[in-house]
């Protein structure tokens, strides 16, 4: 799921990597909404407030907007960065870099709202918009700008000019990759509103708060393990089943 790039991903791999990270990606969105009344998944309402600021020349109040969209920008730069620069490295799957920052920020952002008072609460949303821009950064570099995760306006544009492609006879050789863009996007879909779900239940009715966000960091803890534990296994497979071969052959 996170190993697989280029063209040895399928859309198997792309379904698992979509499901789990639009998931966290729901959590995190309504966690933040319900926190701080802020969205922190994506900068398209931040934009255009920044906008409406500085055409009522009230440069100052916009400034924040800026730095919401900046952390994105920032947190979106650095996973790119990173995974390009250990992209050589064989050994390491450079995408649990990103994965695990990711994940270190929005748990210590719910264990801090348990030690202290959160005063400043747009240093929360600009670290909950940095996560995010790990996550979409590289999310769009393992599955080539197939699968983004942080946002929906983009996925439903792609939905209805693929459902309106299925219409034309002229298009039926491509049908089956209709298909599977159609159910990915889906499933992103899908999975972004049951985070959201799942979040907003554990934020008001469990009534964990931010601690909601130790939730998704651990979703993606687990599906680094999960990743790696099963590479693990069909690596140790492929060896026995290669070294039976050559055992056989020299029999």
């Amino acid at each position: 799921m996170f190993r697989h790039q280029g063209k040895s991903r399928t859309l198997e791999h792309n379904l698992r990597i979509a499901t789990v990270l639009s998931f966290v990606a729901g959590i995190v969105n309504v966690t933040g909404f319900l926190a701080f009344n802020q969205l922190t998944t994506n900068v398209t309402g931040h934009f255009a407030l920044f906008i409406y600021d500085v055409a009522n020349f009230e440069f100052w109040k916009g400034t924040i907007y800026f730095l919401y969209i900046f952390s994105f920008l920032i947190g979106s730069f650095l996973s790119s960065l990173l995974i390009e620069k250990y992209k050589e490295n064989k050994r390491l799957n450079v995408f649990v870099i990103p994965t695990i920052l990711e994940s270190m920020i929005l748990i210590s952002i719910g264990v801090l709202s348990n030690l202290l008072i959160i005063e400043s609460a747009n240093l929360i949303i600009c670290l909950l918009l940095f996560a995010m821009g790990l996550q979409n950064s590289f999310v769009t570099k393992i599955s080539n700008a197939v699968v983004r995760t942080t946002h929906l306006t983009g996925l439903f544009t792609d939905l209805g000019i693929d459902i309106s492609q299925l219409f034309f006879k002229k298009l039926q050789s491509q049908r089956e990759k209709l298909k599977s863009n159609i159910k990915l996007r889906i499933f992103i879909i899908s999975f972004f509103f049951a985070g959201g779900l799942v979040g907003g239940f554990f934020y008001s009715e469990v009534n964990i708060q931010l601690n909601t966000l130790i939730i998704g960091a651990l979703i993606l803890l687990a599906s680094l393990f999960y990743d790696d534990f099963r590479y693990k296994v069909i690596k140790t497979k492929r060896k026995y089943t290669q070294r039976k071969t050559v055992h056989q052959f020299e029999n």
